[in-house]
C-alpha cells in the first residue's frame, strides 16, 4: 500500500521500518511523516515512543489511539521547514461526523542521541 504520509513511496519502505523499531527517522521532517502515518494506521504506541520522554506525561497513548481511530486521516502536506528542528504542516482528516478537517501546525522536534523526538506544537490558522 502507498504510506499514509503522502512520499509517494510504499508504506513498507517509507514509515513502517519506523513504526517496527526496524530504524529510526533521520530528520525531524521524516519523524512528522511517520506520526502522520501512526495517526492513520493507527499505532498510539508510536506516538508516545516518539514523544519526547519528559513530555509523555502530557500525552495518553489511548486517547492518542482513539483520536486516531476516529478520524480518517487523507492527505499531510509538508509547508516549510523554518528550523532545523520545525516543521510546519496541514493534515488533513474526516471526523467522526464525515467533515473534512483541518490541523494546521508548526512543530518543535529534538534531536537526542541521533534520535529525533516530538516536542510541541503550535496551532496555525
Amino acid at each position: 500500500m502507498n504510506c499514509p504520509c503522502c512520499s509517494g513511496k510504499l508504506y513498507e519502505e517509507c514509515c513502517k521500518p519506523f513504526h517496527i523499531g526496524e530504524k529510526h527517522a533521520p530528520t525531524a521532517e521524516a519523524l512528522m511523516r511517520s506520526r502522520f502515518s501512526a495517526f492513520a494506521i493507527p499505532n498510539g504506541e508510536y506516538l508516545i515512543e516518539t514523544t519526547l520522554p519528559v513530555k509523555r506525561k502530557l500525552h495518553n497513548k489511548e486517547d492518542l489511539r482513539e483520536w486516531a481511530e476516529i478520524n480518517e486521516w487523507t492527505k499531510l502536506g509538508i509547508i516549510k521547514k523554518p528550523t532545523l528542528n520545525q516543521v510546519e504542516f496541514k493534515a488533513h482528516y474526516k471526523d467522526e461526523k464525515g467533515k473534512m478537517q483541518l490541523h494546521h501546525e508548526l512543530s518543535d522536534f529534538e534531536k537526542i542521541d541521533n534520535r529525533w523526538y516530538y516536542v510541541s506544537g503550535e496551532f496555525l490558522d
